[in-house]
């Protein structure tokens, strides 16, 4: 069990730790938890590479890190997860800058947003939230392979309790969009691509993570309305009276931890909400693992249909 819990801070995960020579590629980075996460392990000696949709808010992370810890070695790389093209871009730009990444963070994501399409037409949650982070992660893994540590975070959510993914319409184009079904459909891909990372790559010593970071209010909520906002904190105060929100600080903690705690050395595959390793429960809903989000099975099915989606094999 984890010497941390649901009000440690990403500080507080790495006291005592040195990631001097580390390097950690953050999606997402430009703001809320992934520019959290990157301060942290910055002020302990990593190499942080921060990606993210526009320069100039990047440039802006960037500096803040630098003003917390004026000696850290931070660089900024573009990424549009929202386009094929602008992931293969990054890719081979980070080929070309970088030599090894030993821990990637695919930190970025959008919520509840209403019904869209990315450039490649795929359904704006799913196309942003998996299929761009599987595209990205097949075109970094050599570099991943490449690095000392060799982990992979994805951000999911204690959203995905709100459904499985739907592996013949993914897409929303033959039943009437939901912002919360296609919300929940990604956090559970985000679980579903860990399990399928775990299974074709732990071989090469590369091990994946999935995390629930908590509720926090970050600008992930962005397109949620006054009402919207009102109703998801009424439904989450309902399922959980002890619900209270984390901190930025604290919501970047288990990502953090996933990326560098020793007890999970060898240990992939897995779900961590608050520091710790997730059981597996089907009914509960103030904590926990749903089974389907890591189903070896549901994994593959997954893995078969993003392939087909980018285009691309992507196979250990």
């Amino acid at each position: 069990m984890s010497e941390f819990g649901a009000k440690s801070t990403a500080d507080d995960v790495l006291a005592g730790r040195d990631l001097t020579g580390k390097t950690v590629f953050i999606t997402g980075g430009n703001s809320g938890l992934g520019l959290e996460s990157g301060r942290a392990m910055a002020a302990k000696g990593a190499h942080v590479i921060l990606s993210g949709r526009n320069q100039a808010k990047l440039d802006e992370a960037a500096q803040t890190i630098i003003s917390d810890t004026p000696s850290a070695q931070v660089e900024t790389i573009v990424c549009d997860l929202g386009s094929l093209n602008s992931v293969r871009h990054c890719g081979e730009e980070a080929h070309q800058r970088f030599k090894k990444i030993d821990m990637l963070i695919n930190n970025a994501g959008v919520m509840a947003c209403p019904k869209d399409l990315t450039e490649d037409g795929f359904e704006r949650q799913f196309g942003t939230n998996h299929i761009g982070h599987f595209a990205l992660t097949k075109q970094l893994m050599p570099l991943v392979e490449a690095g000392a540590d060799k982990r992979i975070v994805n951000l999911s959510s204690r959203g995905h309790h709100i459904c499985p993914v739907d592996l013949d319409d993914p897409n929303f184009q033959n039943r009437d969009y939901n912002e919360w079904a296609s919300y929940g459909q990604s956090k559970t891909a985000n679980a579903l691509f860990s399990a399928g990372l775990e299974q074709r790559f732990a071989g090469k010593g590369i091990h994946a993570y999935a995390v629930h970071p908590g509720g926090i209010q970050t600008n992930l909520s962005r397109h949620l309305s006054e009402d919207q906002s009102a109703a998801l904190i009424e439904r989450v105060m309902t399922s959980d009276p002890n619900f209270s929100w984390k901190s930025i600080p604290q919501g970047a903690a288990t990502q953090v931890w996933a990326a560098t705690a020793p007890e999970l050395e060898g240990k992939g595959g897995v779900y961590c909400e608050d520091c710790h390793v997730a059981e597996f429960d089907d009914t509960s809903s103030t904590g926990g693992v749903r089974s389907y989000a890591l189903d070896k099975s549901n994994a593959d099915q997954l893995w078969t249909l993003s392939e087909q989606m980018i285009g691309e094999s992507f196979s250990a």
